[in-house]
């Protein structure tokens, strides 16, 4: 699995162009886009965090709420046999449904 860069909360992807021999790359899971690019891993990375500052200083002069990678929430819908087994996981653990959901989804995440 590829990992993204990280900085200052926010995770970037990194690409290359075989077209234009280099590394390019954009800010993930926002709706802004902020892209980058560099000639090498050390270029793409320092392009990367100045791109995070800039996106950030640029909100700030303009006023506008910078996209957030991920606000916490999450909805999603799954069969009720599931639901129901999940909760009962929960109870008998003793901690809420989100508490043991988020320790499923931390385990399976980091695997």
């Amino acid at each position: 699995m590829t990992k993204p860069m990280t900085y200052n909360g926010y995770h970037g992807s990194v690409e290359y162009s075989p077209e234009d021999d280099c590394l390019h790359g954009r800010l993930l899971n926002i709706n802004d886009i902020i892209t980058y690019e560099g000639n090498s891993l050390s270029e793409i990375k320092i392009a990367f965090r100045d791109s995070v500052d800039d996106y950030l200083v640029f909100c700030t002069e303009t006023g506008k709420s910078p996209d957030k990678p991920y606000s916490g929430k999450m909805m999603f819908r799954v069969a009720p046999e599931v639901h129901a087994k999940a909760a009962l996981a929960a109870q008998l653990k003793g901690i809420s449904l989100n508490q043991w959901a988020e320790e499923v989804l931390r385990e399976a995440a980091d695997n």
